[in-house]
């Protein structure tokens, strides 16, 4: 999973929360049926899962190398 792969990537990996999930929801808001975003966090987003379930969204979750944790968000198929 790169960033190449994803059409708007937030990089969350230096905020404290809140401010990551607002970031995301918010990236959400405006992402076309057809694109992806790509989150770079410090930790495993359990809350988000939740958040992107209720929400219609797919993802797919991937530790890299350095301890970041990749996730790769996109709009459920109809």
């Amino acid at each position: 999973m790169t960033k190449k792969r994803a059409d708007v990537v937030l990089d969350a990996r230096q905020m404290e929360a809140p401010e990551p999930m607002v970031q995301t929801m918010e990236a959400l808001d405006s992402l076309g049926r057809s694109e992806t975003l790509l989150v770079l966090l410090p930790r495993e987003p359990y809350p988000l899962y939740r958040a992107l379930e209720l929400n219609g969204f797919a993802w797919q979750t991937e530790r890299l190398p350095d301890g970041t944790v990749a996730v790769l968000i996109r709009h459920q198929a109809p």
